[in-house]
């Protein structure tokens, strides 16, 4: 076999755990590696991203698994500020381009990794790339966000999106003393919930003296001179001064966009690799791009199956990313490994509101012609009489006539969000309510009520399968 390049796209979860893995297999003078970042960091985590500008994690650099430094110790020639622009998949070759000089040049590949993340939604808007405005995808987002926030003077925000993005970055707001807005498109905030659980957040966050804003889609951002910049020929542009929907403005200072993310795959569309209906490229469960045996690719830019649905998704989270890295580089190395699909569990947080999901909501359920019934539950966090027992509202779908657990969401306080994954091991497992019913869950009184809420839960789905009979 002799000496071969790997060459990847994108230095963070999925390219760089993939680098290491594949690094792991074989050494450098059987496999050569190239990686490519565009920004000024490699291997961090984005998921911590609201958490470092709210202040709870103190340093940028709390968030950096590896340094490029410690990248290239272990024989990673990891080249930061570097794009690839152009993807020549018959010819084997990369184009990339130096940032800092402009000089261009052509890296030749024997194997390919994709881990180009996905870009912030920005929709086509007045206004929407003007100062002040900013996405939140990578560390040099933050970072930019954090020099807004320290230099303006006004302290209104404007959260556009209530999504998990959207959520965290109006409780980084709010730690940072903005009276924060948020305008959602949807009927409730956390369109990854069904909207009777949505509901319960928008109360809490009303709680928290967050205004949300539902059912208004933004029109144009509305800009205005910065009065502290004087105005000169071809000097700043005017800065952000409010949102603007079909009938309200709402004054802003900061605009923060947390629409969501969409597969960042221009290059390896135009390179003419499949994508799915969400953008995303379309790999076998080896993490290979269909079609091609020597390009893998993982993390944001992919789509995975869904195992309840049985359809693709995109499910843009930094634990499939690390766990596809692994695969890649297992595979690219000569070993093997698999990625079966998610269930789509996520976890967030809005000051002390805590917000889980995982599984179908109804309107995936519907979608993918399954027949279901609900149950929603109100219990508590620890057993009713315990100091610190705090409300919790779990809702579960399950399937009609075989009462196979289809999604669980759950919006409570301290104590609700881990609970979610004892649903994400049921749906995984393929288990009915009434399988749940019986888990043999830890209970003592600090910790859970005698039911568990999740199996609270279950026994009202369970009854709600019975009565539904066929």
């Amino acid at each position: 076999m002799g000496h071969q390049r790997l060459v990847v796209i994108g230095g963070d979860a999925a390219g760089m755990s993939a680098a290491s893995q594949a690094r792991r297999f074989k050494g450098a003078e059987e496999l050569e590696i190239v990686a490519f970042e565009r920004s000024h960091f490699a291997s961090y985590s984005a998921c911590g991203i609201p958490y470092w500008v709210g202040g709870d994690v103190p340093e940028r650099d709390d968030l950096i698994a590896r340094t490029p430094e410690e990248h290239r110790a272990r024989g990673i020639d990891l080249r930061m500020r570097t794009e690839v622009t152009e993807l020549d998949i018959a010819g084997q070759r990369v184009r990339s381009r130096d940032l800092e000089s402009g000089a261009e040049s052509w890296t030749g590949f024997d194997k390919l990794v994709i881990a180009t993340g996905a870009r912030p939604v920005r929709p086509r808007l007045p206004g929407i790339d003007a100062p002040g405005v900013h996405g939140i995808q990578t560390l040099d987002d933050g970072q930019a966000l954090l020099s807004t926030l320290d230099r303006i003077e006004g302290r209104r925000a404007v959260v556009v999106g209530a999504g998990y993005i959207g959520v965290e970055m109006a409780e980084a707001l709010l730690n940072h003393g903005f009276d924060v807005t948020v305008v959602n498109r949807g009927a409730q905030p956390m369109a990854t919930l069904d909207p009777d659980m949505g509901r319960l957040v928008h109360d809490a966050m009303d709680g928290l003296g967050i205004t949300t804003v539902d059912d208004a889609e933004v029109t144009q951002i509305l800009t205005g001179q910065d009065a502290a910049v004087p105005p000169v020929p071809g000097g700043p542009r005017e800065k952000v001064r409010a949102v603007a929907t079909a009938d309200a403005e709402y004054p802003a200072d900061v605009v923060v966009l947390g629409i969501g993310v969409e597969p960042e795959t221009t290059l390896a569309g135009a390179a003419g690799l499949p994508l799915g209906a969400y953008g995303g490229l379309l790999t076998d469960l080896a993490m290979r791009v269909r079609g091609h045996e020597n390009v893998w690719a993982g993390g944001d830019c992919v789509e995975v199956l869904d195992l309840v649905s049985g359809r693709e998704r995109h499910v843009p989270l930094g634990t499939h990313a690390n766990k596809h890295g692994q695969v890649i580089g297992a595979g690219v190395g000569g070993g093997y490994a698999t990625f079966p699909g998610v269930v789509g569990t996520a976890v967030s947080k809005v000051c002390d509101l805590e917000i889980a999901r995982t599984g179908l909501r109804e309107k995936d359920a519907r979608e993918v012609g399954l027949r279901f019934v609900t149950a929603t539950i109100e219990s508590t966090s620890r057993a009713g009489y315990f100091p610190g027992a705090a409300p919790m509202t779990v809702k579960m779908l399950a399937e009609r006539r075989t009462g196979r657990l289809l999604g669980v969401q759950i919006v409570g306080r301290e104590g609700a969000a881990k609970r979610v994954d004892v649903a994400a091991v049921a749906l995984t497992a393929g288990m009915t309510v009434e399988q749940m019913t019986a888990l043999d869950l830890g209970y003592a009184p600090p910790f859970s009520p005698v039911w568990d809420p999740v199996l609270v839960a279950a026994r009202k789905a369970m009854a709600a399968v019975r009565e539904a009979g066929g």
